[in-house]
């Protein structure tokens, strides 16, 4: 790693040929997935619901890998593959867009220019009735985020996609937003129809995607700090437990975003080889485990939500 504060070019890090392990992975994903669809409720449909919410989450897990360029160098057939969308809610091409637009590391955190990021303007955020701000307040919160986080996040998601139609068609926007919606259509229909055939109860397959984006808010809750330094901004969670799994690596965000053509599998390796390096770059902003990002912030906010650093200027 000669230059460990430039970010590798995705395409420049991106091993060759197919990720056997990776492909073979997404296929045990949807395997499972319909074990627990068409097995699984009569020992329980809480049990069940869990167990969807896991593969959802691993579904995701798996989406991002894709969009990154795995398993396949070719996007469409990565695309093709993750297809069928287990965590149901989000389109795959719109988060390949959005997280791709992400990836500047250079507006991580900006209100506008960051399409996951977390902080309002204060501008904005002083203008914001009560409630709203209320609402976003208990959002930042660990527990606030699972059990709110889901709802709030998807509906400013959507919120986000509809201005955009409605706004100037820059590049064909339009027509790219509705057609990954349009795609996503229909593979929900083809997943809400497996599930039909099955004695899970579709009430059960959207408590699982619920669960499932729950999860997936433990990883994204302080994966960004406001930081005058671009690098520093990005966390390590040295987690090795069940979640580090669920989450492919992805909890040492600082390695995936200096190198995001690095597949999920060479994560933790290549954090090991050069961990000073990492905390030195992010300015030692980590975390030992998920376990003690819980009991810092299971009720408490890790940062408010107003930019701190912002200005009307930026």
């Amino acid at each position: 790693m000669s230059d460990p504060h430039r970010s590798v070019d995705c395409a420049t890090a991106l091993p060759r040929g197919v990720e056997w392990g990776t492909l073979v992975l997404i296929l045990a994903c949807y395997g499972l997935w319909l074990l627990v669809l068409f097995l699984l409720p009569g020992l329980g449909l809480g049990l069940s619901a869990l167990c969807l919410g896991g593969l959802a989450a691993l579904h995701s897990s798996l989406s991002h890998e894709a969009l990154h360029g795995h398993p396949f160098r070719r996007p469409g057939w990565n695309e093709a593959l993750l297809f069928l969308p287990l965590s149901l809610f989000i389109p795959y091409g719109r988060f390949r867009d959005t997280h791709l637009a992400h990836h500047r590391d250079d507006r991580l955190t900006d209100p506008y220019d960051d399409p996951e990021s977390n902080f309002q303007d204060p501008e904005v955020w002083a203008q914001m009735p009560g409630w709203h701000r209320l609402l976003l307040q208990a959002n930042n919160t660990l527990l606030g985020r699972l059990l709110l986080g889901p709802f709030v996040g998807q509906i400013c998601f959507m919120i986000g996609d509809w201005r955009l139609m409605r706004g100037q068609d820059r590049n064909g926007e339009h027509r790219a937003v509705l057609r990954d919606w349009g795609l996503h259509g229909v593979g929900l229909g083809v997943v809400i129809t497996i599930t039909l055939a099955s004695p899970t109860p579709l009430w059960v397959l959207f408590l699982g995607g619920y669960i499932g984006l729950a999860l997936l808010k433990i990883r994204t809750f302080l994966e960004h700090r406001a930081h005058a330094e671009c690098h520093s901004r990005t966390v390590v969670v040295e987690d090795r437990g069940p979640l580090a799994w669920l989450f492919l690596h992805n909890n040492l965000h600082i390695v995936h975003h200096m190198y995001p053509g690095v597949p999920w599998h060479a994560l933790p390796r290549l954090y090991r080889e050069n961990r000073d390096l990492f905390l030195s770059m992010n300015q030692g902003y980590h975390y030992k485990s998920y376990g003690q990002v819980f009991l810092r912030y299971l009720l408490r906010s890790k940062d408010p939500v107003p930019h701190p650093l912002w200005s009307s200027e930026d």
